[in-house]
């Protein structure tokens, strides 16, 4: 029984039909009732499927000519798979197409149906079931010719004329605002943040916390030797020794390792060190100071947890039995001799930051320049761009005061250097180089803290948070949320203050029999105490009452909201 597969009237018979015969010349082509037919010779049979994938598509004409005249294939199914199974009589064939057919504009009386959805077709066996599917073009395209219908052209133009497609960039072509999202209330107070609120507040922060090591550093010179002598006076007066209190005993205990410091500085020649630093290129500068800064950081830490075990020392000692007395004392001992050996070495550390900060200065290369540059923006590549919190923000603080302070001193061991030695007019320039490290290092601390405070999110009044527990530890208030103090430890640079003025003293005495010369060591020791007194209470009595204004200024409205 002769089947047939007909997208269009089409009768097909013979057994074994397959439609990749419709491009073979053997076939002939035959009119009867206004309809194509194609056949051929049957072929053996086999019994296996034909899987083939033909685009194809027959239109119905009136005539062999126009069939023939026109292409077979005028537009093609995407993929069309036709099975065949010669084993049935019947040549039976069950199409299964997928893919899109579209119209074409085709002469002659004949017309192309496409079919618009992809699907699984069926048998169909005659014309009369096949039926004219609706064309669906592609919307896409459609819509942009409707919307821009000149469009074409107007690529075209471009394409021709530079100009006008440079007349329509700037018109309607894209701007480099386009390529960034539109800032929003938030970013602006970041901005502002950024620029102005954390670098005022760090920098009130960074002032305050270096007055508050200048009044440290002012009580060991002043307080710490009035006390010693009022304890010795009362055992003179008395003619009886008393044990001393803890207190006492933390004094005598400073002024031990003050002691040992300055002998040890005195015995080293700074002449010497000079030369050896002088004698290195730039490069090598850089790295000795570097080597010295890191040196600095690790004796200041491990320097506070000694004097806070020799303070527990002394505790023990202090208030200890008869029985315990030996072993107390043992580690006292103990303690205080650990004690001397760091606080001596970072001495050393700090003096040799000193002068290799002093041959920069003397030179005349751009050495300085070149050391602080190197130096500070290395700080800023180490500390910028990590992951911190808050602690470490305050952390991070507190060293910067530290770190300010020993620069101070720096700059002061180098003025009574040029005072010793150089000649000449040198205090123009010494002011101009100390005026440049100043401004390097607050610069630096600004540019630090403001984008530490931009990457990890930190408000401005974190800052006004640090300022309000500095102004408590004045006070000697305790902060509510236990947060760690600014700690500053003066030994090692009162070490080297007093080294590099006592051949200062040496040059002012004059050169007359012991007596004087004893009574003007005495003039002197008492003119420079007093002056440190005066000192002393100038600056404490300045922080107590800015503490305590700052602290009633926050309690009156609202907290940090300065």
């Amino acid at each position: 029984m002769p089947g047939s597969f007909a997208v269009l009237p089409v009768d097909v018979s013979g057994d074994g039909f397959s439609f990749s015969d419709l491009l073979d010349s053997s076939k002939t082509v035959e009119q009867g009732d206004g309809n194509s037919v194609f056949t051929k010779k049957r072929k053996p049979k086999r019994k296996k499927k034909k899987i083939l994938s033909v685009p194809v598509i027959v239109e119905s004409s009136s005539s062999t000519s126009d069939i023939m005249g026109r292409s077979i294939v005028e537009n093609a199914l995407e993929c069309s798979e036709i099975k065949v199974d010669e084993s049935d009589n019947s040549s039976l064939l069950s199409p299964s197409y997928f893919g899109e057919l579209r119209q074409r504009n085709v002469k002659g009386d004949g017309e192309c149906y496409e079919v618009a959805e992809t699907g699984v077709g069926t048998r169909a066996s005659s014309c009369d079931h096949v039926s004219s599917l609706s064309n669906q073009g592609s919307m896409d395209w459609e819509k942009v010719i409707a919307a821009y219908p000149d469009i074409l052209k107007e690529e075209n133009s471009f394409k021709r004329f530079p100009l006008s497609y440079f007349m329509a960039e700037i018109n309607d072509g894209s701007s480099f605002r386009s390529t960034m999202s539109v800032g929003i209330e938030r970013k602006r107070q970041r901005v502002y943040n950024t620029m102005f609120h954390v670098p005022l507040r760090c920098e009130r922060l960074i002032d305050v916390g270096f007055f508050v090591c200048l009044d440290t550093f002012l009580s060991l010179l002043t307080i710490m030797p009035a006390r010693i002598l009022i304890f010795l006076w009362r055992i003179v007066k008395t003619r009886q020794f008393q044990m001393p209190n803890d207190r006492e005993l933390s004094d005598f205990g400073c002024f031990i390792v003050l002691v040992f410091g300055v002998i040890a500085l005195q015995s080293t020649d700074i002449s010497l060190i000079y030369h050896i630093i002088r004698g290195q290129g730039t490069v090598k500068l850089y790295v000795v100071y570097n080597v010295l800064e890191i040196f600095d950081n690790l004796l200041q830490s491990f320097g506070e947890d000694v004097l806070q075990v020799l303070f527990n020392s002394i505790e023990g000692v202090a208030g200890c039995s008869s029985g315990n007395l030996i072993f107390d004392a043992t580690r006292y001992i103990l303690d205080q001799i650990i004690a001397i050996i760091v606080f001596t070495l970072h001495s050393f550390i700090l003096l040799a930051a000193a002068i290799t900060l002093s041959t920069c200065v003397i030179a005349h290369n751009n050495a300085l320049l070149a050391l602080l540059i190197s130096n500070n923006f290395a700080e800023i590549k180490s500390n910028v761009f990590k992951r911190v919190s808050k602690d470490n923000i305050h952390s991070l603080v507190c060293h910067d005061i530290v770190e300010r302070f020993h620069i101070a001193a720096f700059v002061l061991f180098i003025f009574t250097q040029n005072i010793l030695e150089s000649e000449g007019s040198w205090f123009g320039g010494f002011i101009s180089n100390v005026m440049l490290v100043y401004m390097c290092e607050v610069l630096i601390d600004i540019i630090k803290h403001s984008f530490l405070a931009k990457f990890n999110e930190i408000k401005p009044v974190t800052y006004s948070e640090f300022l309000e527990d500095l102004c408590k530890q004045i006070l000697n208030i305790q902060p509510e949320d236990g947060r760690k103090n600014l700690t500053f430890i003066p030994l090692a640079p009162a070490c080297v203050v007093i080294r590099v003025f006592t051949p200062l003293y040496g040059a002012l005495l004059p050169s007359r029999p012991l007596p004087w010369r004893l009574l003007s060591v005495l003039a002197y020791f008492s003119l420079t105490y007093f002056f440190l007194v005066i000192c002393k209470v100038v600056v404490g009595w300045a922080l107590s009452h800015f503490a305590s204004w700052y602290l009633r200024q926050h309690s009156d409205r609202k907290p940090h909201e300065d």
